[in-house]
């Protein structure tokens, strides 16, 4: 397939099977660039190194980039940046599993950014969702970066706090950067684009497929000086990224929860393995040392999230119930027997505490005490 954009010979090199960063440093070593790959013999190709897979496909009239791809790299938002340009990323440089090239849609400058992943469930509790977003907007807030995966859950709560901090935010895909997936998450992804990058090592037209996602989970901590995991069961995704951000000697940082809550478990079990725990946000950035980053970044107002602040005012009635309520999931039958009140009053009264924002229903029938986020 004789071409003379080298841009176009990379996007070709994306799509061969079998074919990793070692492999290519001794073919170009050989061939020279890219596109001395794509228009060797295949005699010469042998000689080089690439293997009998990589070599069958650059055989094929598949290997040919297509109209698609060509249009896409039109538009200047849009890059496709080789492990051999000055502008990949790196950290991403420094893991021997490194991806070849990243696709690139948005603010390429954004790669080189200090970055954090902020990783969890696709299933969190609202109180997971809350501290995911918190968090990620104080950061974000002081120029830090905030790298997830745009999935459903704590993923895209941390995406949303880093845009409503008018900061930056990046998400990498498991598909094409052509397939959204969830296509529900097609409106924040166009967000994330203007605020940041989507990035994907997956030829463009890649459908989501399972096996993508453990994948595309190196490279988000791969980007990231540290990855912080908000909710996570003890199998989860959100584990398999903590794994890699500690086999590339980064930071993992794990929020603890409540024993009764299942997705507390796999950050219980991250920190029993060494992993920092963490209960504000400041924990981080002392722990990554950030102050050359975020010198002059604004204060955090710790007196508007203090329980005095937010219950100033309640009726003592309402005040004694929520310090009976505590922080576990309870039903309204433990409820009358820890206050001595009537179970009619009780109801009542967590009705309007749950008005308030105060609690929360749980499953069963159960409440728990809403937790401020200690940012």
């Amino acid at each position: 397939m004789p071409h003379g954009d080298d841009t176009l010979a990379w996007v070709t090199l994306t799509r061969a099977p079998a074919l990793d960063v070692p492999a290519l440093i001794t073919a170009l070593e050989t061939l020279g660039q890219a596109g001395g790959v794509i228009n060797a013999s295949d005699s010469l190709r042998a000689r080089a190194g690439i293997s009998d897979a990589a070599r069958e496909y650059l055989r094929s009239a598949a290997a040919g980039p297509s109209s698609a791809e060509e249009d896409w790299l039109k538009d200047a938002r849009h890059h496709l940046v080789p492990f051999t340009d000055p502008r990949y990323p790196k950290l991403l440089r420094t893991l021997q599993g490194r991806p070849i090239a990243l696709y690139v849609a948005g603010n390429l400058d954004a790669l080189s950014d200090p970055q954090l992943a902020v990783v969890g469930s696709r299933n969190p509790t609202a109180q997971g969702s809350e501290t995911a977003f918190a968090f990620a907007e104080y950061l974000a807030e002081r120029g830090l970066g905030i790298t997830s995966g745009l999935a459903v859950g704590i993923d895209a709560a941390a995406h949303r706090g880093a845009l409503a901090a008018s900061g930056v935010t990046l998400a990498v895909l498991g598909t094409g950067l052509d397939v959204i997936y969830p296509r529900d998450h097609a409106k924040l992804a166009e967000e994330i684009q203007q605020r940041g990058a989507l990035i994907s090592e997956f030829p463009l037209g890649t459908a989501p497929r399972r096996g993508n996602f453990p994948q595309r989970n190196r490279i988000i901590a791969g980007l990231s000086l540290g990855t912080l995991v908000v909710e996570a069961a003890r199998r989860s995704g959100s584990l398999i990224t903590a794994r890699h951000a500690g086999e590339a000697g980064r930071e993992v940082f794990a929020i603890p929860g409540s024993i009764h809550n299942p997705l507390s478990r796999g950050c219980h079990q991250l920190i029993r393995q060494g992993a920092k725990l963490t209960e504000t946000a400041d924990d981080i950035l002392s722990e990554l040392n950030f102050s050359a980053f975020f010198a002059g970044g604004p204060a955090l107002d710790a007196d508007r999230f203090s329980p005095h602040a937010l219950e100033a005012g309640m009726d003592k009635d309402h005040k004694i119930l929520l310090d009976a309520l505590g922080f576990d999931p309870v039903d309204l039958d433990v409820l009358v027997v820890r206050t001595g009140f009537k179970p009619e009053a009780v109801s009542s009264m967590m009705l309007i505490l749950e008005l308030e924002g105060h609690v929360q229903a749980a499953p069963g029938g159960r409440y728990s005490r809403v937790v401020r986020s200690r940012r």
